[in-house]
């Protein structure tokens, strides 16, 4: 049984969809890139200094039916 001086509320339902938008709306406010979807980032990492073993797993893996 509950104290009887005890009162609670109930928690606000935070909607996600609108909660993503205003972060979003805030970030793009604030200047904040998202890197997945920068233009300027996605060349970032063309591979071209990648060790010979790294390029082997690389390889390993494609030739084993996987995408990395």
């Amino acid at each position: 049984m509950a104290l009887k001086t005890l009162k609670t509320e109930a928690e606000p339902v935070i909607d996600m969809a609108e909660l993503g938008a205003r972060v979003a709306k805030r970030k793009a406010q604030l200047g904040i890139v998202d890197p997945a979807n920068s233009a300027r980032v996605k060349g970032r990492n063309s591979g071209k200094n990648r060790t010979e073993s790294k390029k082997a797993l690389l390889k390993a893996i494609k030739d084993a039916g996987g995408n990395w």
